[in-house]
């Protein structure tokens, strides 16, 4: 079966002209005025930095890495260890600056040595531009899930030597403290560098001015767009994405479809020939308030507070029995803004399949915790039949999900996963028995999950509180409304549209996140012209900015089924 799901969406920016390749972009970095002239070269981190300063010093100037200004490598592990913790998998989110790294005399003592120097200067590394922001300024960019695939490829993290470390604990490291310095800087760098660096594929850089990222970081601000999805495989990995997505049919199994999550997908942006790809949170930094709104952005800041995801388990496993962390203890013990309340809306199933949610009535509590804890000590089977619901499911159910209730998705069935951003918070109460591809113990975290369990999340409440929440919005010639998830704790607000017609909608001043979860696809228009129509295809999310006042639905074909997801 041909798939229409379009794996590399990509929009085009009219106007420029992107460089690619190392001889395209030194041959328009060497033009500069004779005499002294200093071009600053920032890296975000796990670029390959051997390949660049190899590639920069062909240019023939001095060089100077700025890196050298920062602390040993020794001083800067002493620096980040309370946020790393001892854990695999949980640290706290930091506050350090890059320039909390570096050495103030040793870039001084750098300063004076650029000053003292002729001719063409060179500074590059992460952190570069605090030493100098130089005459041209040059950004050399990653995106996080690049950055995921590097490390299980052996790339270290920042300042370490740990090519064949746990691959969790390097992501870890990542998220919690160097990502979030290095997105500091690069926030304060977007409204005024000189040009822009893709370095996703080893040895085929491309390049684009300053004035082209910007113009189309505001054009993904201000029409609706898509994200690179990306894929991966797990021990419970089932078979519908493969078909769906068309993915490679003889992959074992892919668990994951990242289609919307901007903290780690990559967006395409199309120059002539030459095609671009950049993380999608440089929209959320740059573009905030015209892609939130100004009440989430006010609320949120630049961070971007809705995530879509697929968990496939067709043909697969039972996911974890696990648990997400209330807001409080989020906050508290993880440095965390808000947590990751979700739910689970039913894409496919088969016959008989389950969503096991929330408590049983009457148990005990102490009962419960002892035998996870024996479970996960000896092995046995954790019997999860006496303690946790498990409710039949239906193609287009939707189970909410507030924090602090135990839940996962069965076997033989695929969920839309709409969750707030913190996607890291799982806590895993029993996996099964299960060894994870890498053939270890995948993480479980019991006692972080005993804090956060409500245990009156049982039978009786799931049923009147989580589980068809449905509710008649509208309904007229061209189809239905209604609200499908809206739980009291959770700030996500979800709407199902059943349509038949064209519908014309407002942003409501929140940018929306949507998936076709029936029909071929729809085109979505804007009723003043503000944007070319766009089209989507069946199982493909997509991002409707807040500055998209008014937009129009029209299906494909005689009827689509959308559902879309705001901030309350």
């Amino acid at each position: 079966m041909k798939t229409t799901f379009d794996r590399f969406p990509e929009k085009n920016i009219p106007g420029w002209e992107a460089l690619s390749g190392w001889e395209e972009i030194l041959t328009r970095l060497s033009r500069h005025p004779e005499g002294r002239y200093v071009i600053t070269a920032e890296f975000y981190t796990q670029l390959n930095r051997a390949e660049i300063v190899a590639a920069l010093s062909r240019l023939g100037g001095t060089m100077f890495d700025a890196e050298e200004c920062t602390l040993p490598d020794e001083a800067y592990r002493r620096l980040i260890s309370p946020f790393l913790t001892d854990d695999r998998v949980f640290g706290v989110m930091n506050t350090l600056r890059l320039e909390d790294v570096f050495i103030p005399e040793k870039v001084e003592a750098l300063r004076r040595k650029i000053r003292e120097t002729s001719g063409l200067i060179i500074v590059y590394g992460v952190g570069a531009s605090l030493v100098t922001r130089g005459d041209t300024l040059v950004y050399f960019d990653l995106p996080r899930w690049e950055i995921q695939l590097r490390f299980r490829r052996g790339m270290t993290n920042w300042k370490a030597d740990n090519p064949e470390e746990d691959r969790l604990r390097k992501f870890k490291q990542g998220y919690f403290v160097e990502w979030r310095m290095a997105d500091r800087r690069k926030r304060e760098l977007l409204p005024t560098l000189d040009w822009y660096a893709d370095t996703v594929v080893p040895n085929e850089p491309k390049m684009i001015p300053g004035e082209a990222l910007r113009a189309g970081l505001n054009t993904f601000a201000t029409e609706p767009f898509r994200l690179v999805p990306y894929y991966a495989p797990e021990v419970w990995g089932g078979q519908w994405l493969k078909e769906t997505c068309g993915l490679d049919p003889e992959a074992e199994n892919y668990a994951w479809a990242f289609d919307g999550v901007p903290e780690e997908n990559s967006i395409l942006m199309r120059f002539g020939n030459v095609r671009v790809e950049l993380p999608a949170i440089n929209v959320v930094f740059f573009a905030s308030r015209k892609l939130l709104g100004e009440r989430v952005q006010a609320r949120f800041g630049d961070e971007f507070p809705i995530r879509f995801d697929f968990l496939d388990t067709m043909e697969g496993q039972n996911l974890s029995l696990q648990v997400h962390p209330v807001t409080e203890y989020i906050q508290h013990r993880f440095g965390m803004h808000y947590t990751q309340d979700e739910s689970y809306y039913v894409m496919a199933c088969k016959p008989g399949t389950h969503v096991y949610l929330g408590l049983k009535e009457g148990i005990d509590r102490n009962d419960m915790i002892r035998d996870l804890r024996t479970a996960q000590e000896t092995g046995q089977p954790f019997p999860d039949e006496k303690y946790v619901n498990a409710f039949p499911v239906q193609k287009h159910d939707h189970f909410l999900i507030p924090a602090g209730t135990v839940h996962c998705s069965g076997r033989d069935t695929v969920v839309l996963e709409i969750s707030a951003t913190p996607y890291i918070f799982t806590f895993k109460l029993w996996d099964w028995g299960r060894l994870g591809l890498d053939g270890k113990p995948r993480p479980v975290h019991i006692d972080h999950g005993a804090a956060v369990i409500d245990w009156g999340r049982t039978t009786g409440w799931v049923k009147k509180n989580l589980i068809g929440r449905v509710t008649l919005l509208e309904q007229d010639e061209t189809g239905t409304v209604e609200r499908t998830g809206l739980h009291e704790r959770e700030f996500i607000e979800t709407r199902r549209y059943t349509l038949s017609g064209e519908k014309t909608l407002s942003s409501e001043d929140s940018v929306s996140m949507c998936n076709i979860v029936d029909g071929e696809g729809a085109v979505i228009s804007s009723p003043e012209g503000r944007f070319a129509p766009f089209t989507v295809h069946y199982a493909e999310t997509f991002i409707i900015p807040a500055s998209v006042d008014t937009f129009t639905v029209k299906p494909l074909a005689q009827r689509c089924m959308l559902l879309r997801a705001t901030i309350k």
